[in-house]
């Protein structure tokens, strides 16, 4: 019979092999039914969604797309995992980000593959509420290995601090190191600074600071170091690091577009460069956000845009609870004759909310100053509730 299957059926001048047919007997006669194997699929999966929605708390389109990745017929081995994340502090939201971002995790042997990491970060001093945090941020902290990764980063850091606790909130910050070889990665970085005479204390303060900064890919980092040293920057200062973690953290093309936009604002090259050397993430606000605070500054408050190249700190500082309700709220005291025109920038926008209500409020009459604090109030509800208007903004 099989042979028979096997042969052509001539058909006029057409010669057509029943392969498939051959295949769907061949499977017929040994007992198995393809549709029956589509069906239990379908089933496990169909079990697998309700399972994540239901007990892991995703939305029907997260549970649907993590289905792809892990799948399971009885409920017995995630529900295992969902334990031991709840033994372990981890709130129904965690559980929620962990599944969704790693859904593979429910299918982990919780002896063998969780509970040593957990174990570990314990004997380390790491607390439940900042190891249910870290996880959360980034679950694959689970899936690496505790020998070849966890430990050795650990170690690393350990060592380059002096700290174990030091070492933890770097780790906290900034979990991804875990997944580093930091012999092929973090080490040549570190030696890169080194060789250019970033003092060790300020390689410390980077990795406390800015870790992911130390974590690019060596080739880039050292053309960056080279970079960030050409334009002047001082390796003995920290704003060194910072130059080349903004200048890492953007294309050539992004960097050209945002020199642009200051050029525009009325910044000179000179002055762009020098702002970037005294305040490097000048270069790391978005192209919006630099044209909404020049154009506020410039066009509602007069202020020239060389005097704020000068200050371009100010460029970092909140639109909605410091700029406009401070700068408007100004212009009212200027209006009533209570101020003059000629105050600097820095004065009406750098101080602290203390001070500057100490300057400008407090120091009236009593009476005086309730209308004002009033008036200054209602500007900082409208500017939070994006309400405040003004003929520019």
């Amino acid at each position: 019979m099989l042979y028979f299957l096997s042969k052509p059926i001539l058909h006029g001048r057409t010669s057509i092999k029943i392969q498939a047919l051959k295949t769907h007997n061949i499977l017929y006669i040994l007992g198995t039914n393809p549709s029956l194997s589509f069906s239990t699929t379908s089933k496990q999966q169909s079990f697998t969604v309700s399972y994540l929605i239901k007990t892991c708390g995703l939305s029907p389109e997260s549970a649907s797309s993590a289905s792809k990745h892990v799948n399971f017929e009885t409920p017995d081995q995630p529900d295992s995992v969902i334990a031991f994340l709840n033994t372990h502090g981890f709130s129904k939201p965690q559980i929620a980000t962990i599944t969704g971002k790693m859904p593979r995790i429910l299918s982990s042997n919780v002896e063998k593959t969780l509970l040593p990491k957990i174990t570990f970060f314990n004997s380390k001093g790491m607390s439940s509420s900042d190891l249910t945090k870290v996880i959360s941020k980034d679950p694959k902290v689970l899936e690496v290995s505790l020998e070849k990764k966890i430990i050795p980063c650990f170690n690393f850091l350990s060592n380059l601090f002096q700290s174990d606790n030091d070492a933890l909130a770097v780790l906290i910050l900034w979990p991804r190191f875990l997944q580093y070889n930091f012999d092929s990665c973090i080490s040549p970085n570190i030696n890169v600074l080194r060789q250019n005479g970033v003092p060790e204390l300020n390689i410390v303060k980077g990795f406390r600071r800015i870790p992911y900064t130390i974590s690019a890919a060596p080739i880039v980092f050292k053309e960056n170091v080279a970079k960030v040293k050409k334009m002047g920057f001082n390796p003995k200062r920290f704003n060194f690091i910072l130059a080349v973690r903004v200048l890492g953290s953007m294309s050539k093309s992004t960097w050209e577009r945002k020199f642009d936009v200051y050029n525009k604002c009325g910044w000179s090259e000179k002055e762009i460069l020098k702002a970037f050397k005294c305040h490097p993430y000048v270069m790391a606000f978005s192209e919006d956000k630099i044209k909404a605070v020049m154009d506020f500054l410039v066009n509602v408050m007069a202020f020239q845009a060389s005097s704020v190249a000068k200050q371009p700190n100010l460029l970092g500082l909140s639109m909605e609870k410091r700029i406009v309700p401070r700068g408007l709220f100004v212009k009212d005291l200027i209006s009533k004759g209570l101020l003059e025109k000629d105050l600097g920038p820095w004065i009406l926008f750098g101080i602290t909310e203390e001070m500057f209500l100490n300057r400008f409020v407090y120091c009236y009459e009593e009476e005086k100053a309730s209308e004002l604090l009033k008036l200054y109030n209602e500007k900082l509800e409208l500017a939070a509730g994006g309400k405040l208007k003004t003929d520019r903004l």
